[in-house]
């Protein structure tokens, strides 16, 4: 176990996250690509630039599936950044909030893989307490700016993320949609766990093959099973 000073478990006890992400999250947390990117968002704070999502949603991935209960893993790359759209979980909108393109494709996909009505609405939270980590690459973004906050430290903690995952989970699945979410990829050993690759569900690339008909849903379930685990109950409730 790692020994920290005095001044860096005070800080980690700042830090609001369920207490075994915190410890395996502790290195990259405390590195200094950390504290230029808390500096970073501390300064858009500060200049009254809206930031999503709500600051009290920005880890919500992490709160609402625990390292311990992780099963699948749906790599996403930016929050929305359109008013009320992120919740810090990736692909997911709440309730109230129309689904954004890239999630009715999701959804039309989940529909034709195990025959589930499209959803309603577009709120994910009952697949992360389920365990799947609904991860984007990067955390935060400035309203009506997409992918205004990459290469400012976010894209770092979450290949910290990743490899964690990597190493101190057993046969994970994780799901990634698109060019940006497969370059996550090199950290994930495949022998011990379940890499599903596909084009990105937005309707630019979706509609160009490579999305719908790769049946992501099914596979992981027959996975999971082969494995020993409960399987995902991929209906969202209304």
């Amino acid at each position: 176990m790692m020994q920290y000073t005095q001044a860096e478990q005070a800080m980690l006890a700042r830090v609001q996250l369920p207490e075994d992400w915190k410890m395996a999250l502790a290195p990259a947390l405390l590195g200094a690509q950390m504290d230029a990117l808390r500096v970073f968002l501390q300064s858009a704070y500060q200049d009254g630039k809206q930031i999503y999502p709500p600051k009290n949603q920005i880890f919500n991935a992490f709160h609402l599936t625990p390292l311990s209960q992780v099963k699948v893993v749906i790599l996403g790359q930016d929050p929305y950044h359109g008013a009320g759209q992120a919740m810090g979980l990736s692909f997911s909108v709440p309730k109230i909030i129309p689904k954004p393109p890239s999630l009715q494709n999701i959804l039309k996909e989940l529909a034709a893989d195990l025959g589930i009505a499209v959803s309603a609405h577009g709120d994910l939270s009952s697949w992360a307490r389920q365990g799947v980590l609904l991860l984007n690459a990067t955390l935060t973004v400035e309203a009506g700016m997409a992918g205004s906050h990459q290469r400012r430290g976010w894209e770092e903690f979450t290949d910290y993320a990743i490899q964690v995952l990597n190493e101190q989970t057993e046969r994970t699945v994780f799901i990634l949609w698109g060019s940006y979410a497969k370059n996550k990829g090199r950290f994930i050993d495949t022998s011990r766990h379940l890499v599903l690759t596909a084009n990105h569900p937005s309707p630019l690339s979706a509609n160009r093959g490579g999305f719908f008909g790769t049946r992501p849903f099914s596979k992981t379930n027959e996975y999971l099973i082969r494995h020993g685990k409960t399987p995902i109950d991929w209906q969202l409730p209304q």
